[in-house]
C-alpha cells in the first residue's frame, strides 16, 4: 500500500483510508459488529493504516467498534475521531458544542472507547460559530502537549477559519466532501491547504455511493438512511446525475476498471497530499476500492475526464437545509 503525508507534522497514512461511519450509523441499520471488526482487520491486513470515526456516529458505538477492531494493531495504525457536537441534539445547528471543556471531555471519553492512550488525529467535526476558533485550537494544543492527541484537524471549515486555527496550532488535515460530483473545494480550499502545508481527507469520495454505479433513480433506501433527506438523492436528481456515472463507466471500460476505481483514482491524482476515506461494509468493495491506488490515470485520461465532466451539471443540493446551516464557508 502506498502512503501519503498529511500536513507538515509528519502524519503518514495509507493513500486510501477507511471511513467507518456507515458500519454503525447513517446508512441504514448498523451492520453486525463482529463482522465489521473482521472487515476493519481485513483492511489492516491489506495495508490500510488510516481509520476514520467520530463520537457522534451512533453516537459512541462506532468508536467502540473501531477501538475493539484495532486494539491488536494499535501501533501500526492512525485513528482519527472528532468532537464538536452535543450528542443529544447532533444533526441540528443547535447541536454544536466546541467549548474547550467539551473538547477535553470528548477526548477523555473517546480515548476509553477507542481503547488507546492517544488520538492520532482529532478533528473539529463542524465549525461552531459560538466559540472562537482560536479557543478550539488552543484546547486541542493543550491535549497535544499532554500527549493525548497527536495532530489537529478541521472538517468542512472555510479558508479564514483554517488560517486562524493554523496560526494557533498547526492543522494537519482538513476533512471535507470532495469528489467528481462535489468540486467546490477546488475554488478556495485546495489552494489554501497547499499554501499552508495542510493535508486533505475527502469524505464521500464516491458520492455517498452514487458514483459506484450501483444506485439509480429506482433505488430505495432504508428508512434510517440519511440519503433519504439529501436533495441530491431525490429520484429526479438521481436520474439527472446518471450522466456522471455513465461517464465513469465509459472510462472504466477502457481501463478494465470499475466506476468506483476511476472516481478514487481521479481524486488521488489531484494532489499528492490527498487521502480519501471511502466507507464500505463489504470485503469485496474494500478490495475494489483499494485497487484504485494502483490505477494510474495519465494526463490525457485526466484531461478527458475533465472535459467530459465539464459538460455535466450535477443536480440537487448535497445536504438538507438543517445540515447545510452548519457549513458556513
Amino acid at each position: 500500500m502506498k502512503t501519503r503525508k498529511l500536513g507538515s507534522g509528519g502524519l503518514e497514512v495509507s493513500a486510501l483510508g477507511l471511513g467507518c461511519m456507515g458500519m454503525s450509523f447513517g446508512l441504514g441499520p448498523a451492520a453486525d459488529k463482529q463482522e465489521m471488526v473482521q472487515l476493519i482487520r481485513a483492511a489492516v491486513e491489506r495495508g490500510v493504516t488510516f481509520f476514520d470515526t467520530a463520537e457522534v456516529y451512533g453516537p459512541f458505538t462506532n468508536e467502540e467498534l473501531v477501538g475493539e477492531a484495532l486494539q491488536p494493531f494499535r501501533d501500526q495504525v492512525v485513528i482519527a475521531t472528532k468532537f464538536g457536537f452535543n450528542t443529544a441534539v447532533a444533526g441540528t445547528a443547535g447541536g454544536l458544542n466546541s467549548r474547550p471543556e467539551n473538547i477535553r471531555a470528548v477526548a477523555e471519553a473517546s480515548l476509553k472507547r477507542l481503547r488507546t492512550d492517544r488520538i492520532d488525529l482529532f478533528y473539529q467535526h463542524r465549525v461552531d460559530p459560538s466559540v472562537p476558533i482560536e479557543d478550539v485550537a488552543g484546547a486541542v494544543k493543550e491535549l497535544i502537549q499532554e500527549g493525548k492527541v497527536k495532530h489537529f484537524g478541521l472538517s468542512e471549515a472555510g479558508v479564514q477559519t483554517i488560517r486562524r486555527a493554523h496560526a494557533v496550532q498547526p492543522v494537519a488535515a482538513l476533512q471535507s466532501e470532495y469528489s467528481l460530483w462535489w468540486r467546490e473545494p477546488e475554488q478556495e480550499i485546495l489552494p489554501a491547504l497547499e499554501e499552508l502545508g495542510i493535508g486533505f481527507v475527502p469524505f464521500s469520495p464516491l458520492g455517498k455511493g452514487f458514483l459506484t454505479g450501483k444506485i439509480d433513480e429506482n433505488t430505495e433506501f432504508d428508512k434510517s438512511d440519511f440519503r433519504n433527506t439529501v436533495p441530491r438523492f431525490s429520484p429526479e436528481a438521481r436520474k439527472a446525475n446518471q450522466a456522471l456515472v455513465d461517464l465513469l463507466g465509459r472510462i472504466a471500460q477502457d481501463k478494465q476498471a470499475t466506476p468506483a476505481q476511476i472516481a478514487l483514482a481521479w481524486l488521488l491524482a489531484q494532489k499528492p497530499w490527498i487521502a480519501p476515506i471511502p466507507g464500505t461494509t463489504k470485503l469485496h468493495r474494500l478490495e475494489e476500492n483499494l485497487a484504485a491506488v494502483d490505477l494510474d490515470l495519465s494526463a490525457a485520461d485526466l484531461r478527458a475526464i475533465e472535459e467530459a465532466a465539464a459538460q455535466i451539471s450535477v443536480q440537487g443540493a448535497r445536504y438538507a437545509e438543517a445540515q447545510q446551516k452548519m457549513i458556513n464557508r
